[in-house]
């Protein structure tokens, strides 16, 4: 495999130019490496070009070219081949001026031969990105080659770029049967005779089986091999252990190729009474939804990114991610195994029929740039499917393929066979159970008029294709309307069924429709959908909208929301924990105490005090009502004196006890808060907050104190010593303090983070201080601070010696070394 990332040229373009000829003039293109995201490094669009569902961003057409030198030795019985993981969108590629494909789906990889193509010598690669459409999707997408390229240099006998697929069979730690099946491929004009040797390295690197095979090969051959490995080294949560089979093909005696197969041991099933299993062991799936942007990078997402963003999920007690709405880069698989995460990868948001970009549920073309991806989907659908599908296979992450995301919308016939809009239900299919019985929407089903397309064929037909390429893996949709879904046809397709918000259906389904597993694939982070979990052995858990939040899906004009980046995660776009992370964290992470303190004044908080206790206040959802975005919360204690303040405590003790400047105002027990919330009220009075926490035999304490002015502001750093790679990246985090050392987290100060280092050696990416109504561009380095917080990630073009530090009205922060190796 070839590194083909460095060395492009870049050029936005107004119109179709001829860029993928040789004569064309390179002088006014820029230099770049890819991953690169033309989208994220523009201003944002504010003028109404653009739109919240993309986060105002821009997007437009582009060329890519890049030189791949070719000497007479590969062009000499070779096959190439060029793999791009991710271009969005509307990629045509050349290669030598001619149109080699033509890749509309910016979501999966595309790989293409260019063997008929080569030359020695010159050759050159050309990518044409058309995201005129730049309102194209619900949410961010960003644009360009925004994954990475390789190239694949194969003997003309040869096992393709995808072609090995390895099944592991074992019920125990005794022993597993390891099943590796091998495409083979022979385009010599004559019969091969060849020796396969499969050699299998334990994750300590210890060679633990072998299996050699002597085959004769005319054209296409699948060859399976097995072995047994005695008492093998599981992949399970949090331990991403992975084996290697090294596959060699002889000819003679001469090694024709060898290719690399990563792979994790482990065993799992959904049980529709007892829910989720791995490695024997009954577990329950604290999973998060995700898009793909990463925030002030975009979709071009260097692998130190995504670390930073999985460990902070990791460390909230979260197991598994779903890949909101579509496959993410082969990178981020590997590190999901690597960090032993579970993974639902979920392939569209969009079927036959569009969905409302500026708004969901009206699902309906709007002008062109509002154009999705549906009008591709029947031609290019099950190519796009399979290729992930045989690209991801052996990633021991994955657990579920999902085939659609709330598809139910565009299909909207079966909707109100639910009775929710034509029932007098007020559309309250959130905590409300259909006013119809199964047996009217069964009727009302059966009756409609059956069309050419219908949902429960489209969804047998995803089924299918996934199914021709993987049956390890149960596949899933997430469904908004189950009810309907049950009746429709969908569901039949499918192995089991996940619920879009709609715990209120657990019971209902599970009694009606006992045959398939169901679980949540769309939830709050509130405590009363994890509740339902718990109650309920049959649901192996949720997945909650969203862990991190994420640019666009902000619709309506600009001042309707104020927004670019929608604030339903747990953890803010700039990576920074908010008040709900803890709550989550005490949830998930029962064996580790948790206790966070939040506060806010009486008048802005969701209480009323009544005879001195805290009540919601009316008018505001209750706390098994409260959906996405966590109630307003500070971090700091900074109140006028004599105001009433209200005091939350996130945590996992069994006994909390609450002081104000050392003076006990109240002691409480889980059993005192049904939402799952510790509480009081308390008149302002300066000075710090103390909570004591009892957990079993242990006390354990969190203080949060009153701060003065900011006059410092402090840095630190993830790292000390980055590499020139791509995905080789420090975050850089200034925190405000005052002169005492507190952090200050109640009044913004711009703030400036400035770098050193020797000419050309700094790669800047961007700031970000995780308001998700901040307007600045992510290319200055000057920036407001949130919550006393900002963030700054950099990499570096060259080795040596880089200096970090911000500057807050003319006085620098600490001066921190990052040591940049080659």
């Amino acid at each position: 495999m070839i590194d083909l990332n460095n060395g492009w040229k870049f050029e936005l373009v107004t119109e179709l130019v001829n860029g993928h000829l040789f004569e064309y003039d390179e002088l006014k293109m820029r230099d770049i490496n890819v991953p690169h995201d033309y989208s994220i490094e523009q201003p944002m669009d504010w003028s109404g070009a653009s739109d919240g569902c993309v986060g105002y961003a821009r997007g437009g057409l582009a060329w890519y070219r890049k030189h791949i030198y070719v000497d007479s030795d590969m062009l000499y019985n070779k096959k190439v081949f060029i793999n791009f993981d991710g271009i969005y969108n509307r990629a045509h590629i050349y290669f030598n001026e001619q149109l080699v494909t033509f890749h509309p789906y910016g979501y999966s990889p595309c790989l293409v031969d260019v063997t008929p193509y080569l030359k020695e010598g010159d050759n050159l690669l050309a990518v044409y990105v058309d995201h005129s459409r730049l309102c194209d999707s619900r949410w961010y997408t960003g644009s360009g080659i925004y994954r990475k390229v390789t190239m694949h240099v194969l003997p003309k006998t040869y096992i393709p770029v995808w072609g090995t697929q390895i099944t592991t069979e074992c019920n125990s730690h005794e022993f597993a049967k390891v099943n590796v099946s091998i495409d083979l491929v022979n385009e010599e004009s004559f019969e091969k005779h060849l020796r396969v040797v499969t050699s299998f390295i334990s994750p300590i690197g210890e060679l633990v089986a072998e299996h050699e095979n002597h085959i004769t090969i005319d054209k296409d051959y699948k060859l399976t091999q097995s072995v047994e490995i005695k008492d093998p080294t599981l992949w399970g949560i949090y331990e991403g252990f992975r084996y290697v089979a090294i596959t060699k093909v002889f000819d003679g005696d001469y090694c024709i190729q060898t290719k690399e197969t990563v792979f994790g041991i482990r065993y799992f099933h959904f049980d529709t009474n007892e829910g989720f299993f791995l490695n024997g062991k009954n577990e329950l799936i604290k999973g998060v939804c995700l898009h793909h942007d990463a925030g002030l990078v975009g979709a071009a997402i260097p692998n130190d990114v995504m670390r930073r963003r999985i460990e902070m999920l990791i460390m909230a007690g979260t197991n598994a991610i779903r890949t909101a709405h579509n496959p993410y880069s082969a990178d981020f698989f590997d590190l999901c195994d690597e960090y032993g995460i579970l993974v639902q990868e979920e392939f569209y948001d969009e079927w036959d029929y569009p969905k409302g970009k500026k708004f969901n549920q009206k699902e309906k073309l709007f002008d062109y740039k509002f154009h999705g991806h549906d009008e591709f989907f029947r031609e290019y659908g099950k190519q796009d499917l399979q290729n992930v599908i045989k690209r991801d296979f052996n990633h021991p992450c994955i657990i579920q393929w999902s085939i659609g995301n709330e598809i139910e919308w565009t299909y909207p016939k079966y909707n109100n066979a639910t009775g929710y809009w034509n029932a007098n239900a007020g559309g309250g299919y959130f905590f409300n159970e259909p006013p119809y019985s199964v047996e009217e929407i069964r009727e009302i089903c059966r009756k409609l008029p059956k069309e050419h397309i219908e949902i429960g064929k489209t969804a047998r037909m995803l089924t299918d294709w996934t199914k021709e390429i993987d049956t390890t893996r149960p596949v899933i949709a997430n469904c908004i309307l189950p009810s309907a879904s049950y009746e429709s046809g969908y569901v039949d397709a499918l192995d089991m069924v996940g619920f879009s918000y709609r715990r209120i259906m657990y019971d209902r389904c599970h009694k009606y429709y006992p045959d398939k597993p169901i679980m949540g694939t769309e939830n709050v982070a509130q405590w009363h959908d994890w509740k339902a979990v718990l109650d309920r052995p049959f649901i192996s858990g949720l997945f909650i909208w969203v862990g991190i939040d994420y640019v666009g899906e902000c619709g309506g004009k600009r001042g309707d929301t104020g927004m670019r980046v929608t604030p339903s995660g747990f953890i803010d776009a700039a990576g920074f924990d908010k008040p709900s992370f803890h709550m989550m964290k005490a949830l998930w992470r029962e064996d580790t105490p948790e206790l966070f303190i939040a506060t806010n004044t009486l008048e802005k908080s969701v209480y009323d005090l009544k005879d001195g206790q805290l009540v919601q206040k009316k008018g505001l959802p209750v706390w098994h009502r409260r959906l996405w975005v966590w109630h307003d919360m500070n971090t700091h204690f900074n109140y006028n004196l004599g105001e009433d303040i209200v005091v939350e405590v996130y945590s996992n003790c069994e006994e909390v006890s609450f002081y104000q400047n050392d003076e006990l105002i109240c002691t409480q027990v889980e059993s005192d808060n049904e939402d799952r919330i510790y509480k009081c009220a308390l008149k302002y009075r300066g000075g710090e907050i103390k909570v004591v926490g009892t957990k079993g035999e242990h006390k354990y304490a969190s203080v949060i104190k009153e701060s003065l002015e900011a006059t410092d502001v402090f840095i630190t750093v993830d790292k000390t010593e980055i590499s020139t790679n791509f995905d080789s990246v420090v975050h850089v985090v200034a925190q405000l303090k005052d002169k005492n050392g507190v952090e200050v987290r109640c009044k913004e100060e711009e703030i400036e983070f400035l770098t050193k280092g020797s000419d050309g050696m700094v790669r800047f990416l961007g700031v970000d201080n995780g308001n998700n109504s901040y307007e600045a561009t992510y290319q200055n380095p000057k920036i407001q601070t949130n919550r006393g917080r900002a963030l700054m990630i950099v990499g570096a073009n060259r080795p040596g010696i880089m200096k970090v530090c911000a500057e807050i009205r003319g006085t620098l922060s600490n001066v921190i070394d990052i040591n940049v190796v080659e």
